[in-house]
């Protein structure tokens, strides 16, 4: 498997569409050197104003969502 670095540089846009969240964002990626770790898991890297921007959006989109549920399905539980 290939595991790649991935760097956030600017986050563009969030809307979700039947069932999927869509995120645009301008993202360098890089091929992950081979290392002693054996996780072979990619890496996501993006600065702490992205990451409170990112989770601010999500929280906004999750929650238009929620709205599309109907009442009995809103508590979280399934």
């Amino acid at each position: 498997m290939k595991t790649y670095d991935i760097e956030v540089q600017r986050l563009k846009s969030m809307k979700h569409d039947k069932g999927l969240i869509e995120v645009d964002i301008d993202v360098l990626v890089l091929p992950r050197q081979q290392r002693d770790d054996p996780s072979g898991a990619s890496c996501l890297r993006l600065p702490v104003d992205h990451a409170r921007s990112l989770m601010m959006l999500l929280k906004q989109q999750l929650a238009e969502l929620d709205k599309l549920q109907p009442r009995s399905r809103r508590s979280g539980r399934c």
